[in-house]
């Protein structure tokens, strides 16, 4: 049986796994708050930045602070829809 939270709860949860995040990414508070929103809010994220700053940590991380799984794909020029969705997709 799923039981609603309440408003509070769920910010108190929020600002939990803020916290945790925050504690294992130093210095990109911004960042964790965006992808915070992104996955409360059910939506798509993509984090785009230089190479070594910590976008594969965060991902691990949200990941982690949430109870998910997380996967990672390395994308090359010939990667194929088929290769991530295991389904051949073609373009009419």
């Amino acid at each position: 049986m799923n039981v609603p939270i309440t408003e509070t709860e769920l910010r108190q949860r929020a600002e939990a796994m803020r916290r945790a995040i925050n504690g294992i990414i130093l210095g990109k508070e911004r960042a964790v708050q965006l992808a915070l929103c992104a996955l409360l809010g059910r939506g798509h994220l993509l984090i785009q930045d230089l190479p070594g700053v910590g976008k594969t940590t965060l991902a691990h991380a949200l990941a982690a602070a949430a109870g998910l799984e997380h996967q990672r794909i390395q994308f090359t020029s010939d990667l194929l829809p088929a290769d991530i969705l295991g389904v051949n997709v073609y373009d009419r």
